[in-house]
């Protein structure tokens, strides 16, 4: 399925029924929790159409060109209760984390093997990032967001938010509990100890343990 492309004129996408990505206008990252386009960039506009997804396989996103080495990354999913996800305001809509990784060895944060490391791309190859959608989740319209936030820039975070829509298909009945869900913006804040942070500092030096933020993933 193609996604949305920064670099070509919006009119030559925008409503086309290839489209299941919202839009984003620059490959400039989201700098503060507070912003709106942390759900889904910039401007977010809705797509005509829908991934079909089965519940319980892999949906895999496609990056190319992927710089950055440090920080966690995360999916996201969001049922479209009005019917037609074009129709939701993704600021207020209910978010539940579905997939997580971050920091998968030492020696520190500076320095360790981070999950965003292994999808750097530097030549232009393709970046896969697969993610299973839970199985027993109730069939119907979603969104998915994926983010990846970098922490290599002293106490600047920077959040790439991308968000795509789903059909998912199957027999599951299950409806994610209201406890499981966060806004975007809300579910971060700014003194976040891994979102405010300096890899580099020597409090850190020695850190081996990295908490992803956002809360536990819903396992469904």
């Amino acid at each position: 399925f193609h996604s949305y492309d920064p670099n070509t004129p919006p009119l030559e996408q925008l409503n086309q029924p290839w489209l299941t990505q919202r839009a984003w206008s620059t490959i400039d990252p989201v700098f503060t929790v507070s912003s709106p386009s942390l759900a889904c960039n910039t401007p977010a506009t809705a797509p005509p159409s829908y991934i079909p997804t089965p519940a319980g396989a892999n949906l895999t996103a496609v990056y190319w060109y992927w710089l950055h080495p440090v920080g966690p990354m995360t999916v996201w999913l969001a049922r479209c209760g009005t019917g037609d996800c074009r129709n939701e305001n993704v600021n207020e809509i209910g978010w539940f984390k579905i997939w997580e990784a971050g920091l998968l060895e030492g020696p520190n944060l500076a320095e360790g093997l981070w999950y965003q490391k292994g999808f750097q791309r530097w030549d232009g190859s393709p970046a896969l990032w697969p993610v299973r959608i839970p199985k027993g989740l109730k069939g119907g319209l979603y969104m998915v967001r994926h983010e990846i936030l970098s922490i290599h820039v002293e106490e600047k975070p920077q959040f790439y938010p991308e968000c795509a829509h789903l059909n998912v298909t199957g027999d599951g009945e299950v409806v994610v509990p209201e406890e499981w869900l966060v806004r975007f913006p809300g579910v971060y804040k700014e003194d976040d100890p891994s979102i405010k942070i300096n890899i580099y500092s020597e409090e850190n030096a020695n850190r081996t343990d990295y908490v992803i933020p956002g809360g536990p993933i819903w396992e469904g």
